[in-house]
């Protein structure tokens, strides 16, 4: 799990140590398709401002560092961007 790990801890500690402006929670999920396990990753942010704060004006380039690239086969190379509706709680 070498992504996994780079991932888990540098990338994100790194994206944390950034202290972003609006920057909420991360979420890291897994999942196997075709033998190879699948990441994929969602950023909550306040506005679209913050998330530009983070990546610069080409907000829409995914952010992945050099280190992560090294191992992994293909990657996203665009972000997808969506408004959060609602968030429902249950409890």
């Amino acid at each position: 799990m070498a992504y996994q790990t780079i991932l888990l801890n540098e990338v994100i500690p790194g994206i944390k140590a950034k202290k972003i402006p609006g920057f909420r929670k991360m979420e890291v999920m897994k999942r196997l398709v075709d033998g190879e396990i699948e990441f994929t990753t969602v950023m909550y942010f306040e506005s679209l401002e913050n998330i530009k704060s983070f990546t610069g004006d080409d907000y829409e380039t995914a952010y992945v560092p050099d280190r992560a690239r090294a191992v992994l086969k293909r990657f996203d190379k665009k972000a997808i961007h969506k408004e959060l509706v609602e968030e429902i709680s249950i409890s």
